[in-house]
């Protein structure tokens, strides 16, 4: 694919991060600077309204906060930097399979873009759980490039006729992968989970963001903390406060069907637990806390907490703190934040 194709590819992202920017904050139709017509914006906004029933995880709310970060994602003069920091597009594409998760809203949208701006074709077998979100997504890209058309499909069946594949599931369904793609460049991503680490000077609205670390997309993404390191003498009444904002995520019926199993059997169990009403709080090493609940560990030296996470490292997608990434910013990855520490954008351009 030449640069000019390139850059009409990457343009038609633009126009497409700007309308999901109003999508995402519900505004109503802006005019046709958005690139749609108002009865194509009613038909996405009722879209958003209809998933919810196929996935009762994708909330409305859910769907909007998903979009709307991927519409700040695709900021005109980050995505040219970003883009502008890797080699040109290879002049014969390749077509990318892409196995998608389902876990939260559009959570394969980065690799489209990838494969997309580094010139190939992607071919994507959705997860049952998000099957309706990129396909319209998809249709106005190619609204905004008609030179799209084709290059972005999805397969209802098992994929076929693929030069490389990036995959996205659990460790077991990895070694699968492993197996079943082993012929050709492939990608896998596994389970990953996320952590925090208070030193106990946190501000109550510090404590409060974290809690959007946590509770977004009712905790189920990677980037989802499920785990907090807190100082031995860190009192949790403090944490519990600054985090009853979210309570009214318990009234998600999901949600609290989790959270009223794991009560249940960590009470029959013995289980010492701290329980606020909508989410569970257990000291535990582990790092994958379940739905519902958030594994905590005292620590009395910041260097044993470091030395864990480097231990740990290929365990965890992102850490959260004062030193770390930001508290409330790790549902809102940016460009660069690549899933499992791989950089996607230089494997499609030079593994592929």
């Amino acid at each position: 694919m030449n640069s000019t194709m390139i850059e009409q590819s990457q343009s038609a992202f633009v126009q497409l991060g700007k309308l999901m920017c109003h999508l995402g904050a519900a505004h109503p139709w802006p005019g046709f600077e958005c690139g749609i017509t108002e009865a194509e914006y009613e038909e996405f906004e009722e879209l958003i309204k209809v998933v919810p029933q196929h996935n009762r995880w994708f909330s409305e709310e859910n769907i909007r906060m998903a979009i709307g970060n991927l519409g700040c994602m695709l900021e005109e003069e980050g995505l040219r930097a970003w883009r502008e920091s890797y080699p040109e597009a290879p002049e014969v594409p390749k077509r990318i399979g892409l196995i998608m998760a389902g876990n939260i809203p559009l959570v394969g949208f980065h690799d489209v873009l990838c494969v997309v701006l580094a010139g190939h074709k992607a071919a994507i077998k959705l997860s049952s759980d998000d099957k309706l979100l990129l396909p319209a997504i998809t249709r106005l890209l190619e609204k905004f490039d008609p030179s799209l058309q084709g290059k972005i499909e999805f397969s209802e069946g098992k994929l076929t006729n693929y030069d490389a594949v990036i995959a996205t599931g659990s460790n077991n369904t990895a070694r699968y992968f492993d197996y079943y793609f082993k012929h050709v460049p492939l990608l896998v991503r596994k389970n990953r989970n996320s952590v925090a680490v208070l030193t106990g000077e946190e501000s109550p609205e510090e404590l409060a963001r974290l809690g959007h670390d946590i509770f977004d997309f009712f905790g189920l993404g990677c980037r989802n903390v499920t785990k907090v390191y807190i100082p031995r003498d860190f009192v949790l009444d403090r944490f519990f406060e600054a985090i009853y904002p979210f309570h009214a995520v318990g009234d998600h019926n999901k949600y609290a069907n989790n959270y009223d199993y794991h009560k249940a059997i960590w009470l029959l169990n013995g289980e010492e637990i701290l329980d606020n009403g909508f989410i569970l709080l257990k000291e535990d090493p582990n790092l994958s806390s379940p739905t519902g609940t958030l594994y905590y560990e005292r620590y009395d030296q910041l260097s044993d907490v470091t030395t864990k996470l480097k231990e740990q490292q290929e365990d965890i997608q992102c850490i959260v703190g004062r030193d770390y990434l930001p508290f409330g910013q790790a549902q809102k990855p940016g460009l660069a934040d690549y899933a499992d520490g791989v950089d996607t954008m230089e494997w499609v351009l030079r593994s592929v």
